[in-house]
């Protein structure tokens, strides 16, 4: 598990914290109704399980050999069959 890896949990952890914290925010009828403290115990939790998740399966993204946040230089590098255009598709753009 290198910097990568946990980069890539880091980033995931906040996103589920994120989606679960909309979630519960969105079951109150109004905002003076929301249970503030459901909605930080149900995302902590949720960034926990996340973490845990990640390190019991691996993630695709560092399995695959891509670096975030480092942009479409890395999808081509990974990916560079999918980044040929043809002879087709580079007369249509012209």
């Amino acid at each position: 598990m290198d910097k990568t890896f946990w980069r890539a949990t880091l980033i995931r952890a906040v996103r589920t914290i994120c989606q679960t914290a909309v979630a519960t925010i969105g079951t109150a009828m109004a905002v003076t109704e929301v249970n503030w403290l459901y909605v930080l115990s149900a995302s902590a939790l949720a960034g926990i399980l996340s973490v845990l998740t990640s390190i019991a399966t691996g993630l695709p993204e560092v399995e695959a050999g891509e670096l975030l946040g480092t942009g479409i230089q890395t999808l081509y590098e990974a990916y560079p069959d999918e980044f040929e255009e043809t002879e087709e598709e580079e007369s249509e753009v012209q």
